[in-house]
């Protein structure tokens, strides 16, 4: 019997509901800080660093944090194997506080890295969530609660921007204080509450495991799995330029207050939510997984290009559904994954993605907000239109995409 079925079988089944809603309640608040800050990172950048044009400062902490959780989310994975989920969760709670409390209260811009810095080395909580989850859950329940956390997730985004705009409208600084009292609730409540999930191992941690760039050479030895990690790290890097540019954009071209990008961003998290929900299934039993891919890059296409030339603030939301189709592809996306590589490959073929999707969130920003320090005294509504160009450098990729047989190779 393994470490994990050892400490499922300590923990009744009516004493997991504990643990389980500190866990959720851990990814809702991890969900709603990083859906708090989109609205009025703008103006605190403006605020500390006086400058008019921040989009490459947006940039820089975006990539900061992403490069940060590239390099120590091995080591806080490897951490929690050796250790125990528990010290791992509550380091990465403390971490969450600590920068909220940077960016309450850091008069500098220096600070305000730091603190993101802190963030991203300790951003452990979905992945330690999903682990401890995995340890006191029975194999037919496993599904359902990692159902449910997902929609937590998806519920703390769509709270996480409106908090955050009505309450930076407000007083600036205030959401980074409320997230930082959130978190360390969080982080008492799992103190007190959360018992450990795993035994803790005293095996040496393996250094080269470490390395966060390890997964990726092994593509290099399965050429044909080139194309798919290609376009997740495409598919990925379009995702970062709603976070470096939107409140930019609205604030620019509609002035929107920090409570109206806040709606914005919650009723795209809204219907977002409902579009993958409810419709990449029928879709990939109607047109296959590669036509769904395409459909989603063709709605979010379109909804781009009305708000590249939108001059009303209304047609944003009119398009939010169009917009959402865009969800319809990731779904897919992964399915079509799953089937490139042999089932004894999977677990490595999904490092190797987060790893590519880690690298998206690192280089993706800098170049958006680049792109929007460049037109936005012109026309801001441009850099909407260069997410269009990446989308589009992906198409062909997804059409030359070959579904014969996985991938068996074990070479590393």
């Amino acid at each position: 019997m393994g470490a994990s079925s050892v400490a499922c079988s300590r923990l009744p089944e009516f004493a997991m509901n504990r643990p389980l809603v500190v866990i959720y309640a851990a990814i809702v608040l991890d969900a709603v800080g990083i859906g708090l800050i989109f609205p009025i990172l703008p103006a605190l950048l403006q605020d500390v660093t006086h400058a008019e044009n921040v989009a490459t400062y947006i940039g820089i902490m975006a990539a900061l944090y992403a490069t940060m959780q590239f390099v120590f989310a091995p080591v806080l994975g490897s951490l929690s194997d050796r250790l125990g989920r528990r010290p791992v969760l509550l380091i990465s709670l403390a971490g969450a506080a600590i920068n909220y409390l940077f960016l309450a209260f850091a008069p500098s811009l220096w600070l305000l890295l730091l603190g993101r810095a802190i963030a991203g080395l300790t951003s452990a909580n979905v992945s330690v969530a999903t682990a401890y989850i995995t340890d006191i859950s029975p194999e037919q329940s496993r599904a359902r609660r990692f159902g449910l956390l997902n929609a937590m997730f998806g519920a703390g985004f769509i709270i996480g921007p409106i908090l955050g705009g009505a309450l930076g409208d407000y007083w600036l600084r205030l959401p980074f204080i409320a997230a930082a009292v959130l978190n360390a609730g969080n982080l008492l409540l799992a103190y007190f509450v959360l018992p450990e999930s795993r035994t803790p191992t005293h095996e040496k941690i393996d250094l080269a495991a470490l390395n966060p760039l390890r997964p990726l050479r092994w593509v290099l030895t399965m050429k044909s799995l080139l194309p798919i990690i290609a376009i997740f790290f495409l598919l990925s890097a379009t995702g970062e330029a709603y976070g470096v540019a939107w409140a930019l954009w609205g604030t620019d071209t509609f002035g929107w207050n920090g409570l109206w990008i806040g709606l914005s961003l919650g009723t795209f998290g809204v219907c977002q939510t409902l579009a993958q929900a409810f419709l990449p299934g029928p879709a990939v039993k109607l047109v296959g997984e590669r036509c769904t891919i395409l459909a989603g890059i063709a709605g979010v296409s379109v909804a781009l290009v009305i708000m590249a030339f939108a001059t009303q603030s209304w047609v944003v939301f009119a398009i939010m559904p169009i917009f959402a189709l865009g969800g319809i592809g990731a779904p897919a996306l992964q399915s079509l994954a799953t089937r490139q590589v042999d089932e004894s490959l999977q677990g490595q073929f999904q490092g190797v993605l987060a790893s590519v999707v880690s690298l998206a969130s690192i280089a993706a920003p800098l170049g958006f907000s680049g792109v929007y320090f460049l037109v936005r005294e012109q026309w801001p509504g441009a850099v909407w239109l260069s997410v269009i160009v990446i989308y589009a450098l992906a198409i062909p990729v997804v059409l030359g995409l070959r579904l014969g047989k996985p991938e068996t190779s074990t070479a590393a």
